[in-house]
């Protein structure tokens, strides 16, 4: 008996979408997916039902490169409230104690700011999806159970005190891949001296998207009443993911040897790193790096 085919449509490329709040993100990829009749489509990178704002969907082929959003720096707002610590670390958990917050001021809080600005180390929370012996350590914490975890290195490249109506400010975080908000936001509580909470976050920027490409469910659904073109128009397409690094333009000898899996030697390349390859007829391809002799490799092919 033949193998059943993959039902629904072959797009092609990434919605930017803006993820609700109070919904998984692998609940509303599967929306998304649905309203496409996508064949093939996944996300880069949970956001918690917590928080809404940018969640990268990729489609088709556009999933080949959808690890190189997940390695991409984010960018952050929170809006974080101080003198109570939680279970979760945010909102939704139980509060595990209240310290008084007067005295506290605007200055103290900037202060305690730049202690966070460049390379930290962070202790992942227990409410995380991160695995302890095969068991999601957030399942292990609903049970009670709290394990030893390891630092982590990340990097804040910006921490900005967007504003400040005490008990609660606001701020915009840049920062590597890996970073717990929640975590950030519960450390800059302590070295206030009166623990604090996530009370709202959202993500604004993954990578070079930015919150202005954001794409609402709404807007989705009044596009899928015009049909599968106005759906298929709020696209962007696979490459717009790594716009930021070189390009590379091979000539049709090149094309062929890189299509092989074959590293060549290109003119005026860049030096190092990694870079998006297009074939001879300026068609995208995929993602090549540069040897430490120069030539470029293949990385990823779409």
């Amino acid at each position: 008996m033949g193998r059943r085919g993959n039902a629904g449509r072959n797009v092609q490329g990434i919605l930017l979408l803006d993820k609700p709040l109070g919904e998984t993100s692998n609940a509303a990829l599967q929306r998304v997916k649905r309203i496409y009749f996508a064949r093939k489509a996944g996300h880069t990178g949970s956001l918690d039902p917590l928080a809404g704002g940018l969640l990268p969907i990729c489609f088709g082929s556009a999933t080949k490169i959808s690890a190189f959003l997940l390695d991409a720096d984010k960018r952050y707002w929170v809006r974080v409230k101080l003198g109570e610590t939680r279970v979760t670390g945010d909102a939704e958990g139980a509060i595990v104690e209240t310290r008084p917050t007067e005295g506290i001021n605007e200055s103290d809080i900037s202060g305690a700011l730049h202690k966070f600005i460049g390379e930290i180390q962070q202790i992942p929370p227990m409410y995380s999806a991160l695995k302890h012996k095969g068991e999601r350590l957030y399942k292990l914490a609903r049970d009670g159970i709290e394990v030893e975890r390891e630092p982590r290195t990340v990097r804040i490249h910006e921490l900005e005190l967007h504003s400040c109506r005490l008990p609660e400010f606001e701020l915009n975080v840049h920062c590597s891949k890996g970073t717990y908000i929640r975590t950030l936001v519960e450390d800059i509580g302590t070295v206030l001296g009166c623990g604090a909470h996530v009370a709202a976050l959202r993500r604004t920027g993954v990578g070079p998207f930015t919150a202005g490409q954001m794409v609402r469910m709404d807007e989705l659904h009044s596009a899928f009443e015009k049909g599968r073109d106005a759906l298929d128009a709020l696209l962007l397409p696979m490459e717009s993911a790594i716009i930021n690094w070189p390009a590379i333009c091979l000539n049709s000898d090149s094309t062929f040897y890189v299509k092989q899996g074959q590293p060549v030697q290109v003119p005026r390349a860049p030096i190092e790193g990694r870079v998006r390859l297009y074939d001879h007829k300026n068609g995208f391809i995929g993602v090549g790096e540069i040897l430490d002799d120069g030539r470029v490799a293949p990385k990823r092919l779409i």
